[in-house]
């Protein structure tokens, strides 16, 4: 792979996962923590990104019946500062700890 030499993508990936995950968490934590103002303001506001308005209605995710089996997909993702913090210190550990 180019940036992370002889890596499985799968551990890439669920690495860059966890660090987004985490990163999540520890922003809600932190809002959770603080007292209502700016700074609150801005570990809370995120932008999200979904499939939902591409194939399906407008909030109805992407469905396929089968009759006795109904499958749903839907893919949500939804980034803030510390979501994007948590990648950057993941792609720190991919980079630096071989």
């Amino acid at each position: 792979m180019f940036l992370f030499g002889r890596r499985d993508l799968k551990v890439v990936i669920l690495v860059l996962f966890f660090g987004s995950f985490i990163g999540t968490l520890f922003g809600d934590l932190i809002a959770f923590t603080l007292p209502e103002g700016v700074v609150k303001q801005f570990f809370l506001q995120s932008t999200e990104f979904s499939l939902k308005g591409l194939f399906g209605g407008e909030n109805d995710p992407i469905s396929l019946d089968l009759g006795a089996i109904t499958l749903m997909f839907g893919l949500k993702l939804r980034f803030n500062f510390a979501t994007i913090f948590g990648l950057g210190i993941s792609y720190y550990f991919l980079r630096y700890f071989r």
